[in-house]
């Protein structure tokens, strides 16, 4: 699997405090099936982190995991809060972006109303850029107001929702708003968005066979952010038999694709 969100990165986030809580956390990654893991740390006002730092620290993982054995390979990226987006140069945005694509994981904030998020991707999307969501489902202006989040995803963005949302980690609510994205074909990664390998654990997989969800892992943890990763296209969803999941819709931009 590749997972296309995680806080592994020591001392910088909420993440691992030392690279040794990254270690473990990067060891229990590769014994739940993950072979890639991009390192999106935080780049907000509250950790105001920069493409440098996030490099340097990914190669000092990178090397510390193979002085143990480990072969899961670690890659640059960043969770960029909305609110920080239009005050980053597009020449660091560039190095921000998951793996060295065009692809930028942004996050929405945790608010009831979220203005200007459509303008602010069509900027991005502008300057050469694509979208990347991450956890829609836990943002309360998408509960509120799903036809926004189905507005982006017509547009070309795609969503990266949390494991553990299938699994009530956030509550029942985030639960059930995530399985009708999934169901309605609004979700297009699930990844870990791991913090520690105890509390916030690297686990996708169970998560996605628990929900029922299992006939699309390959496609939700594989064929998309390989796609994201590689800057190839995006595929389009399989066809699953059968209740859960049943795609009701597709994004224009993907229409005519298969």
């Amino acid at each position: 699997m590749i997972d296309l969100h995680c806080h592994v990165l020591p001392g910088i986030d909420d993440g691992p405090r030392t690279i040794e809580d990254s270690l473990a956390l990067a060891v229990a990654a590769e014994a739940a099936g993950t072979r890639t893991l991009v390192a999106t740390s935080h780049v907000s006002w509250e950790y105001p982190n920069r493409a440098a730092t996030i490099a340097r620290l990914v190669a000092e993982l990178n090397a510390r995991l193979r002085a143990v054995g480990v072969s899961l390979e670690i890659r640059s990226g960043a969770e960029i809060a909305m609110t920080r987006v239009t005050d980053t140069a597009p020449e660091e945005l560039s190095r921000l972006t998951l793996g060295g694509s065009r692809w930028l994981l942004v996050e929405p904030p945790f608010v009831p109303v979220v203005a200007g998020l459509d303008s602010l991707v069509a900027s991005l999307q502008r300057s050469g850029f694509r979208v990347v969501l991450a956890h829609p489902e836990r943002c309360q202006a998408f509960h509120r107001d799903r036809a926004t989040l189905e507005r982006l995803v017509d547009s070309g963005v795609l969503t990266s929702i949390t494991a553990g949302s299938l699994d009530g980690r956030f509550g029942s609510t985030v639960r059930r708003f995530a399985l009708g994205l999934v169901r309605d074909g609004l979700v297009h990664n699930v990844a870990s968005d791991a913090h520690d390998q105890i509390h916030r654990p690297p686990s996708i997989a169970p998560e996605l066979e628990r929900a029922g969800l299992g006939p699309l892992t390959g496609w939700l943890t594989q064929a998309v952010p390989g796609a994201i990763l590689g800057g190839g296209e995006i595929p389009p969803r399989p066809d699953i038999e059968g209740p859960p999941p049943q795609t009701t819709r597709r994004p224009r931009w993907l229409l005519g694709r298969r």
